[in-house]
């Protein structure tokens, strides 16, 4: 029989997961994105057995992060028969996609602290009197 070990995400790894999430990123794409930023590249097979997810899960990862533009995507031609497969990498360095998030967080924070002061100033105008 052979063994083969299969690196799974570790605490780290969950932790950073876990803040994606809360920042509104789905958990595939969060799960991927882990896994990602810790190798050079990955195979959707990697990505499916590593980071926890299907393979439905992986393809729609993959395509949100590219719409996003964070990952070069390439195919590989198996030896022999069949399709070739996909192989991902990040296009760009995790502090900067954490940057990214960053900036995004803080463009909602000053949209709601607008929507805040505008309600106060609502709030103000003294009623119509009939």
């Amino acid at each position: 029989m052979i063994t083969t070990t299969v690196k799974q995400l570790n605490k780290k790894e969950e932790e950073i997961a876990d803040a994606l999430i809360s920042l509104g990123i789905s958990r595939p794409v969060a799960m991927a994105l882990c896994y990602l930023q810790g190798v050079t590249e990955a195979t959707t097979i990697e990505l499916e057995r590593r980071a926890g997810l299907r393979q439905p899960e992986v393809s729609i990862a993959m395509r949100e992060l590219k719409e996003l533009d964070w990952i070069n995507e390439r195919e590989e031609k198996k030896p022999g028969k069949g399709r070739p497969y996909k192989i991902y990498s990040l296009k760009i360095g995790f502090s900067e996609i954490v940057a990214q998030l960053e900036e995004q967080q803080k463009k909602v924070v000053d949209e709601a602290l607008l929507k805040i002061e505008r309600l106060k100033e609502l709030g103000n105008i003294a009623p119509i009197s009939s």
